[in-house]
């Protein structure tokens, strides 16, 4: 098995899942942050519900659920398959609730920290919706999505317990980097696992940097008000 072929294939993964979860996160962050519903903290607690909850625990009901007798395999019916498990669908499904709460819980905490005056202000000068959003709102939670954008994207390349569950180890379509470097280590492919894993340090590195100069960034003006 070469090396490249689960790098680009992570890489693959987690491009896709922080795509589409900057989409679906997007609304349910707003919702999170301004909405009245005093039931809203449960939906909030069923999001952020993957960070306390066992990678294998998450994996076996989305295994379930992407099975041949769970909702996945009822979708995968339409183009005769039989289930989305074991596949990269299936893959960017598991990966996607797994690392939702990376995303919704810095874009909530952007939307949140928005004064309504500042809303209101853009309505009174005649902004649409559309126009306050794209205007307002985005400028304003930039950081939010860069921080829930590299944490998203981080997560997913990491990712183990819950993409072995649903996707096993197939090669050139499930083998994610996680699962090549603990076939490796099966294997006794000492260099190979040492070369992958000392990649991911690397990038686990660069991860909490970014992370770090992001949030210095943010709170510098406050800082220098403050001086």
């Amino acid at each position: 098995m070469t090396l490249f072929s689960p790098i680009a294939l992570t890489l693959s993964l987690a491009l896709s899942v922080t795509l589409v979860l900057i989409i679906i996160s997007t609304p349910v962050a707003w919702w999170l942050a301004h909405g009245r519903w005093a039931g809203k903290e449960v939906v909030g607690a069923l999001v952020t519900l993957p960070l306390v909850l066992p990678p294998t625990v998450l994996g076996f009901y989305l295994l379930l659920a992407l099975g041949p007798n769970g909702p996945g395999g009822w979708i995968a019916g339409f183009w005769g398959a039989r289930t989305l498990a074991f596949s990269f669908g299936g893959l960017m499904i598991g990966a996607g609730v797994a690392s939702l709460p990376f995303m919704v819980q810095p874009l909530r905490n952007a939307f949140a920290a928005i004064e309504a005056e500042v809303l209101e202000a853009a309505d009174t000068l005649g902004a649409s919706a559309r126009q306050r959003f794209f205007r307002v709102v985005l400028p304003l939670a930039a950081p939010g999505y860069l921080v829930g954008g590299i944490m998203a994207f981080a997560h997913t390349m990491g990712e183990f317990g819950v993409v072995l569950m649903i996707g096993g180890n197939i090669p050139g379509e499930t083998k994610v980097l996680s699962i090549a470097i603990y076939d490796f280590v099966e294997r006794l492919q000492w260099e190979r696992a040492h070369l992958l894993a000392g990649g991911m340090v690397v990038f686990a590195f660069l991860v909490i940097f970014s992370m770090l100069m992001i949030n210095r960034r943010a709170t510098a003006p406050r800082d220098s008000a403050l001086i």
